[in-house]
Protein backbone atom coordinates (compact mmCIF):
# COMPACT_ATOMS: atom_id res chain seq x y z
CA UNK A 1 0.00 0.00 0.00
CA UNK A 2 1.56 3.22 -1.07
CA UNK A 3 2.02 5.97 1.86
CA UNK A 4 -0.44 8.35 3.20
CA UNK A 5 0.41 11.86 2.87
CA UNK A 6 -1.50 15.10 4.20
CA UNK A 7 -1.63 18.83 4.09
CA UNK A 8 -1.58 19.26 8.32
CA UNK A 9 -3.78 21.96 9.44
CA UNK A 10 -2.95 21.62 12.85
CA UNK A 11 -5.23 24.47 14.44
CA UNK A 12 -4.24 27.28 16.89
CA UNK A 13 -4.99 25.17 20.03
CA UNK A 14 -2.09 22.22 19.54
CA UNK A 15 0.06 25.24 19.26
CA UNK A 16 -1.30 26.39 22.87
CA UNK A 17 -3.41 24.92 24.94
CA UNK A 18 -3.31 20.97 23.53
CA UNK A 19 0.40 21.11 22.44
CA UNK A 20 -0.18 17.13 23.70
CA UNK A 21 -1.89 16.33 20.96
CA UNK A 22 0.16 17.78 18.48
CA UNK A 23 2.76 15.58 20.03
CA UNK A 24 0.62 12.34 19.82
CA UNK A 25 -0.41 12.66 16.58
CA UNK A 26 2.88 13.56 14.65
CA UNK A 27 4.43 10.44 16.42
CA UNK A 28 1.32 7.90 16.10
CA UNK A 29 1.47 9.10 11.72
CA UNK A 30 5.00 8.29 11.51
CA UNK A 31 5.17 5.03 13.63
CA UNK A 32 1.79 3.78 10.83
CA UNK A 33 3.63 5.52 8.28
CA UNK A 34 1.63 8.42 7.57
CA UNK A 35 3.49 11.49 6.00
CA UNK A 36 1.96 15.04 7.84
CA UNK A 37 3.33 18.30 6.25
CA UNK A 38 2.11 21.14 8.25
CA UNK A 39 0.88 23.70 5.69
CA UNK A 40 3.23 26.48 5.12
CA UNK A 41 1.59 29.72 6.28
CA UNK A 42 -1.94 28.24 8.08
CA UNK A 43 -3.93 30.69 9.99
CA UNK A 44 -6.48 30.51 12.70
CA UNK A 45 -9.81 28.52 11.05
CA UNK A 46 -12.03 31.34 13.25
CA UNK A 47 -13.21 28.88 15.63
CA UNK A 48 -17.15 28.68 14.04
CA UNK A 49 -17.90 31.87 15.26
CA UNK A 50 -15.61 34.62 13.14
CA UNK A 51 -18.85 33.77 10.78
CA UNK A 52 -20.74 36.24 12.78
CA UNK A 53 -18.42 39.23 12.63
CA UNK A 54 -17.79 38.75 9.22
CA UNK A 55 -19.39 36.05 6.94
CA UNK A 56 -17.06 36.83 4.03
CA UNK A 57 -13.53 37.37 5.66
CA UNK A 58 -14.41 33.66 8.03
CA UNK A 59 -14.90 31.92 4.12
CA UNK A 60 -12.17 33.52 2.93
CA UNK A 61 -9.66 32.64 5.56
CA UNK A 62 -10.10 29.05 5.33
CA UNK A 63 -10.32 29.35 1.68
CA UNK A 64 -7.09 30.40 2.00
CA UNK A 65 -5.36 27.44 4.27
CA UNK A 66 -7.09 24.85 1.36
CA UNK A 67 -5.14 27.34 -1.54
CA UNK A 68 -1.98 26.87 0.61
CA UNK A 69 -2.20 23.47 0.42
CA UNK A 70 -3.53 22.92 -3.18
CA UNK A 71 -0.19 25.43 -3.80
CA UNK A 72 2.06 23.39 -1.81
CA UNK A 73 1.34 19.97 -4.06
CA UNK A 74 -1.30 18.60 -1.45
CA UNK A 75 -4.83 16.67 -2.40
CA UNK A 76 -5.78 16.19 1.16
CA UNK A 77 -6.02 18.06 4.34
CA UNK A 78 -5.70 16.29 7.59
CA UNK A 79 -6.98 18.11 11.35
CA UNK A 80 -7.42 16.82 14.32
CA UNK A 81 -9.87 19.25 15.79
CA UNK A 82 -13.70 19.03 14.59
CA UNK A 83 -14.38 22.89 14.80
CA UNK A 84 -11.12 23.21 12.47
CA UNK A 85 -12.63 20.15 10.12
CA UNK A 86 -16.49 21.60 10.22
CA UNK A 87 -14.79 25.06 9.47
CA UNK A 88 -12.54 24.03 6.17
CA UNK A 89 -15.22 21.70 4.67
CA UNK A 90 -18.08 24.21 5.15
CA UNK A 91 -15.55 26.86 3.47
CA UNK A 92 -15.47 24.17 0.60
CA UNK A 93 -18.74 22.87 0.23
CA UNK A 94 -19.79 26.64 0.02
CA UNK A 95 -17.15 27.59 -2.73
CA UNK A 96 -17.67 24.30 -4.72
CA UNK A 97 -21.54 25.15 -4.67
CA UNK A 98 -21.23 28.74 -6.19
CA UNK A 99 -19.06 29.68 -9.29
CA UNK A 100 -19.79 33.17 -8.55
CA UNK A 101 -18.76 33.06 -5.16
CA UNK A 102 -15.59 31.18 -5.92
CA UNK A 103 -14.62 34.19 -8.14
CA UNK A 104 -15.14 36.42 -5.22
CA UNK A 105 -12.64 34.39 -3.38
CA UNK A 106 -10.01 34.20 -6.03
CA UNK A 107 -10.42 38.04 -6.72
CA UNK A 108 -9.48 38.12 -3.07
CA UNK A 109 -6.71 35.71 -2.58
CA UNK A 110 -5.14 36.73 -6.60
CA UNK A 111 -3.63 39.79 -4.29
CA UNK A 112 -1.84 37.55 -2.31
CA UNK A 113 -0.66 34.88 -5.49
CA UNK A 114 -3.26 32.10 -4.29
CA UNK A 115 -5.49 30.65 -6.12
CA UNK A 116 -8.59 28.44 -4.72
CA UNK A 117 -8.88 25.64 -7.31
CA UNK A 118 -11.04 23.34 -5.04
CA UNK A 119 -9.17 20.15 -5.39
CA UNK A 120 -7.83 19.51 -1.90
CA UNK A 121 -10.40 17.20 0.34
CA UNK A 122 -10.43 17.94 3.85
CA UNK A 123 -10.30 14.66 6.49
CA UNK A 124 -9.99 14.58 10.50
CA UNK A 125 -7.55 11.82 11.78
CA UNK A 126 -10.66 9.43 13.17
CA UNK A 127 -11.96 9.61 9.56
CA UNK A 128 -8.60 9.12 7.92
CA UNK A 129 -7.88 6.13 10.29
CA UNK A 130 -11.16 4.30 9.76
CA UNK A 131 -11.35 4.92 5.79
CA UNK A 132 -7.76 5.63 4.39
CA UNK A 133 -5.21 3.59 6.81
CA UNK A 134 -8.03 0.53 7.69
CA UNK A 135 -9.12 -0.91 10.46
CA UNK A 136 -7.54 -4.18 9.32
CA UNK A 137 -3.98 -2.51 9.01
CA UNK A 138 -4.41 -0.67 12.26
CA UNK A 139 -5.28 -4.03 14.19
CA UNK A 140 -1.74 -5.10 12.70
CA UNK A 141 0.32 -2.35 14.59
CA UNK A 142 -1.01 -3.05 17.74
CA UNK A 143 2.04 -4.00 20.18
CA UNK A 144 0.16 -3.33 23.81
CA UNK A 145 -2.97 -5.20 25.46
CA UNK A 146 -5.45 -2.62 26.46
CA UNK A 147 -8.38 -4.84 26.83
CA UNK A 148 -8.58 -3.66 30.22
CA UNK A 149 -8.91 -0.55 29.56
CA UNK A 150 -12.59 1.03 29.40
CA UNK A 151 -13.18 4.04 27.25
CA UNK A 152 -16.33 6.65 27.19
CA UNK A 153 -16.29 7.85 23.38
CA UNK A 154 -17.21 11.55 23.04
CA UNK A 155 -17.43 12.35 19.68
CA UNK A 156 -18.35 16.21 20.31
CA UNK A 157 -20.68 18.17 18.25
CA UNK A 158 -18.53 19.34 14.93
CA UNK A 159 -17.26 16.48 13.49
CA UNK A 160 -20.57 15.00 13.01
CA UNK A 161 -23.26 17.83 12.40
CA UNK A 162 -24.22 19.32 10.29
CA UNK A 163 -24.36 15.89 8.66
CA UNK A 164 -24.54 17.36 4.88
CA UNK A 165 -21.38 18.96 5.61
CA UNK A 166 -19.49 16.34 7.80
CA UNK A 167 -21.07 13.34 6.61
CA UNK A 168 -18.64 10.97 7.06
CA UNK A 169 -21.07 8.63 9.17
CA UNK A 170 -24.77 7.99 10.86
CA UNK A 171 -24.62 11.62 12.97
CA UNK A 172 -27.22 10.30 15.13
CA UNK A 173 -25.50 6.54 15.94
CA UNK A 174 -21.96 7.03 14.28
CA UNK A 175 -19.47 4.34 15.29
CA UNK A 176 -16.31 5.23 13.75
CA UNK A 177 -14.69 5.69 17.59
CA UNK A 178 -16.33 2.42 19.14
CA UNK A 179 -14.60 0.64 15.54
CA UNK A 180 -11.00 2.40 15.93
CA UNK A 181 -11.25 1.21 20.00
CA UNK A 182 -12.09 -2.49 18.70
CA UNK A 183 -9.54 -2.33 16.48
CA UNK A 184 -6.95 -1.17 19.33
CA UNK A 185 -8.10 -3.54 22.05
CA UNK A 186 -10.07 -0.94 24.27
CA UNK A 187 -13.75 -1.56 25.34
CA UNK A 188 -16.12 0.74 24.75
CA UNK A 189 -18.43 1.43 27.30
CA UNK A 190 -22.77 2.66 26.07
CA UNK A 191 -22.90 5.68 27.91
CA UNK A 192 -26.15 8.18 27.02
CA UNK A 193 -23.91 11.39 26.41
CA UNK A 194 -21.26 9.98 24.02
CA UNK A 195 -23.00 12.72 21.56
CA UNK A 196 -23.64 15.24 24.17
CA UNK A 197 -22.00 18.59 23.19
CA UNK A 198 -19.11 19.98 25.36
CA UNK A 199 -20.25 23.96 25.33
CA UNK A 200 -16.95 24.80 24.57
CA UNK A 201 -18.40 27.61 21.98
CA UNK A 202 -20.70 28.80 24.26
CA UNK A 203 -18.78 29.25 27.60
CA UNK A 204 -19.18 32.85 28.00
CA UNK A 205 -22.63 33.22 27.29
CA UNK A 206 -23.56 30.42 29.20
CA UNK A 207 -21.22 29.35 31.63
CA UNK A 208 -23.25 27.39 34.08
CA UNK A 209 -25.37 25.61 31.30
CA UNK A 210 -21.58 24.38 29.83
CA UNK A 211 -20.59 23.09 33.14
CA UNK A 212 -23.58 21.48 34.13
CA UNK A 213 -23.67 19.47 30.78
CA UNK A 214 -19.91 18.44 31.10
CA UNK A 215 -20.76 17.80 34.60
CA UNK A 216 -23.54 15.10 33.88
CA UNK A 217 -21.30 14.01 31.06
CA UNK A 218 -18.65 12.90 32.68
CA UNK A 219 -21.13 11.61 35.51
CA UNK A 220 -22.79 9.20 33.23
CA UNK A 221 -19.29 8.17 31.84
CA UNK A 222 -18.05 6.83 35.10
CA UNK A 223 -21.24 5.35 36.21
CA UNK A 224 -21.20 3.52 32.98
CA UNK A 225 -17.54 1.92 34.04
CA UNK A 226 -15.34 3.72 31.89
CA UNK A 227 -11.74 4.28 33.16
CA UNK A 228 -11.68 7.34 31.12
CA UNK A 229 -13.31 9.58 28.54
CA UNK A 230 -11.17 9.54 24.81
CA UNK A 231 -12.27 12.15 22.22
CA UNK A 232 -11.11 13.57 18.94
CA UNK A 233 -11.73 16.89 19.50
CA UNK A 234 -8.85 19.16 21.81
CA UNK A 235 -12.04 22.14 22.08
CA UNK A 236 -13.93 19.00 23.70
CA UNK A 237 -11.41 17.96 25.60
CA UNK A 238 -10.42 21.71 26.98
CA UNK A 239 -14.00 21.51 28.07
CA UNK A 240 -14.05 18.33 29.82
CA UNK A 241 -10.03 18.18 31.27
CA UNK A 242 -9.83 21.90 31.84
CA UNK A 243 -13.20 22.63 33.37
CA UNK A 244 -13.79 19.32 34.81
CA UNK A 245 -13.16 21.11 38.96
CA UNK A 246 -15.69 23.98 37.85
CA UNK A 247 -18.33 21.82 36.80
CA UNK A 248 -17.86 19.85 39.57
CA UNK A 249 -19.60 23.07 41.31
CA UNK A 250 -23.10 21.61 39.87
CA UNK A 251 -23.44 18.11 40.51
CA UNK A 252 -23.19 15.95 44.00
CA UNK A 253 -21.58 13.11 42.46
CA UNK A 254 -17.58 12.53 42.12
CA UNK A 255 -17.39 13.61 38.39
CA UNK A 256 -12.82 13.04 38.56
CA UNK A 257 -12.30 10.86 35.57
CA UNK A 258 -8.74 11.71 33.32
CA UNK A 259 -9.69 12.18 29.69
CA UNK A 260 -6.95 11.43 26.71
CA UNK A 261 -6.97 12.17 23.35
CA UNK A 262 -7.70 9.81 20.33
CA UNK A 263 -4.19 9.65 19.10
CA UNK A 264 -3.05 9.56 22.66
CA UNK A 265 -5.11 6.11 23.19
CA UNK A 266 -3.69 4.95 19.37
CA UNK A 267 -0.31 5.74 20.88
CA UNK A 268 -0.77 3.48 23.79
CA UNK A 269 -1.64 0.57 21.31
CA UNK A 270 1.62 1.19 19.34
CA UNK A 271 3.43 0.98 22.28
CA UNK A 272 4.28 4.35 23.33
CA UNK A 273 4.96 4.99 26.85
CA UNK A 274 2.49 7.29 28.43
CA UNK A 275 5.16 10.47 28.84
CA UNK A 276 6.06 10.42 24.97
CA UNK A 277 2.60 10.70 24.39
CA UNK A 278 2.62 13.88 26.76
CA UNK A 279 -0.16 12.42 28.62
CA UNK A 280 1.26 13.63 31.76
CA UNK A 281 0.63 17.18 30.70
CA UNK A 282 -3.59 16.78 31.15
CA UNK A 283 -5.29 19.04 34.29
CA UNK A 284 -7.05 15.74 35.61
CA UNK A 285 -3.94 13.44 35.97
CA UNK A 286 -4.56 10.01 33.90
CA UNK A 287 -1.32 8.79 35.38
CA UNK A 288 -2.95 6.36 38.16
CA UNK A 289 -4.44 5.22 34.95
CA UNK A 290 -1.15 4.58 33.30
CA UNK A 291 0.34 2.80 36.66
CA UNK A 292 -3.15 0.83 36.76
CA UNK A 293 -2.03 -0.78 33.27
CA UNK A 294 1.09 -1.11 33.71
CA UNK A 295 2.01 1.36 31.21
CA UNK A 296 5.08 3.57 32.25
Amino acid sequence: MSTLRYAFFPGCTLESAANELKVSTEITCKKLGIELVEIEGWTCCGASQVQDVDDFFGLLVNARNIALAESQGFDQIMTVCNTCTLMLRTAKSRIDADPALKDKVNDALAEIGLEYKGTAEITHYLWALVRDYGLDRLKEQVKVDLSNLHVANYYGCHILMPPKIMGFENDRNPQSMEMVMKALGAVSVDYEQRLACCGFHAIYPAEKEAETGNAVSLAVAKEAGADCVVTPCPLCHFSLDMWQKDSQEYIDTDITIPVLHLPQVVGLALGFSPKELAINHHVVSAMPLMKSLGLK
